[in-house]
């Protein structure tokens, strides 16, 4: 996993804030998460909404749907306050997708290939890793990396795929991880080591592609 600044951590004290219901201590817990939130938000957009949707946006509207929320927290959050927020931020993310994808025409769904569904494991996958990759004469390597990426995914399950976009994508804790899968810490750990050894088999055989990417 890519290692990120230090972080900052709610107090046992606010967090008891933010259980009984104080909308300012929620903005203080909310605003140490923001930067983790964000980098979730960009992983799980949509690839064709990025270009027109701010992730500041889907941010604020996280917000307020906590803020919504705040009188249920006490029963959502016994995985931790920043998994409650992240259930938050996601449940946000699929209304920005249904608010959005749905208002395009059936015409421009079929130009899409049918192998790569942009809300797949895959596309956000390959978005993140090789988004780089975008003119013309790169079509070839997208389309062949595309292939190698799908194969290495369909050989994990469900969970697995989900254990490690949740560690190495979304850069969650061990803990976390455990936490939003209902899994335990240990099951969680050999499940991530074994998907991304999986991943770094594909990866390392790409030529240029840079390793610090995978640790």
């Amino acid at each position: 996993m890519s290692s990120r600044p230090q972080e900052q951590h709610p107090s046992d004290e606010l967090v008891d804030r933010v259980i009984h219901g104080d909308r300012w201590a929620l903005a203080q817990v909310f605003e140490m998460y923001r930067d983790r939130l964000r980098r979730i938000i960009r992983f799980r957009l949509n690839a064709r909404l990025a270009a027109r949707i701010d992730v500041e946006d889907v941010l604020q509207e996280s917000y307020v749907n906590a803020q919504d929320r705040l009188e249920h927290v006490l029963r959502e959050s016994n995985g931790g306050l920043f998994v409650w927020l992240r259930l938050i931020v996601g449940q946000t993310l699929a209304d920005v997708h249904r608010r959005h994808l749905q208002t395009q025409s059936r015409d421009a769904c079929r130009e899409r290939s049918p192998a790569v569904r942009d809300s797949s494991s895959s596309a956000m996958m390959f978005s993140w890793l090789f988004g780089h990759l975008t003119s013309p004469s790169q079509a070839m390597l997208r389309k062949e990396l595309t292939e190698q990426l799908e194969s290495a995914l369909a050989s994990m399950s469900e969970l697995d795929r989900e254990v490690l976009m949740l560690r190495h994508f979304e850069e969650l804790t061990n803990l976390e991880t455990a936490r939003v899968l209902k899994l335990t810490e240990q099951a969680a750990s050999v499940r991530y080591v074994r998907a991304l050894k999986r991943l770094q088999h594909i990866l390392r055989a790409i030529p240029g592609f840079v390793e610090s990417r995978l640790t």
